[in-house]
């Protein structure tokens, strides 16, 4: 019988640890603690943890320096931090967190973002991945999106805009990365681009049955595909 994913949770709050340690145990994770970057570094190492929980106003150094330390390890990182301003959650995310929670948080939320890096992190590598939203299809290896068999027909950049969001389903693509990817070094800033193409993917999906909201807008962050 396999075991249950290991959970590090790094935060210098001793009754936040408590708390998430709690939701986590009754989960069925597996939980490691540390309270400062340092001991943080030293359990993923030892403990290897699957995911991590990362504060980022920790005593000893900025947290913001751990997410990339960490995923280089192999574990998915999610940011719980009281930090709640946008340019905070963008340079996390677009130094490879997988999520981001703001305090006070909701623990069911806690476990839900748990689950979908988790369930993202052991997808990474698949040779043929097929995301389905309902009766949808997004064929990644094809670059096809079909409805029950029938192809739903996208522009280039609607395709680019779904099937980077599909490569990362329930997590927040920010809005850099989704530039970056689709149109390419020099149009980071092209905002405008993500609302064309977010109104007309979901115009298409919704003519095919599938509600808008599963594209869904993270204000002055990114996009997020809910399945």
């Amino acid at each position: 019988m396999s075991q249950q994913p290991k959970i590090l949770v790094v935060d210098d709050e001793p009754a936040i640890r408590r708390l998430l340690g709690t939701g986590l145990a009754r989960a069925g994770y597996r939980v490691v603690e540390a309270g400062s970057a340092r001991d943080a570094l030293t359990a993923v190492q030892i403990d290897k943890p699957e995911a991590v929980l990362l504060d980022l106003g920790l005593p000893d150094r900025d947290g913001l320096e751990l997410i990339s330390l960490v995923k280089a390890a192999g574990a998915a990182v999610i940011v719980v931090s009281a930090r709640d301003a946008t340019d905070q959650k963008v340079t996390a995310l677009d130094l490879g967190a997988d999520d981001y929670v703001t305090k006070p948080f909701d623990t069911e939320e806690v476990l839900a973002r748990i689950r979908t890096a988790l369930r993202h992190r052991l997808s990474i590598g698949a040779e043929s991945p097929v995301v389905r939203m309902g009766d949808v299809e997004i064929d990644l290896a094809a670059r096809l999106v079909s409805k029950s068999g029938v192809e739903v027909h996208l522009t280039p950049k609607e395709y680019g805009f779904l099937a980077e969001l599909a490569r990362h389903p329930g997590r927040v693509v920010t809005h850099v990365q989704l530039l970056r990817s689709v149109w390419g070094p020099g149009h980071e800033s092209d905002v405008e681009y993500l609302r064309v193409a977010a109104r007309g993917v979901r115009k298409k999906l919704e003519d095919e049955g599938v509600t808008s909201s599963a594209i869904r807008n993270e204000p002055g962050v990114g996009y997020r595909l809910i399945l």
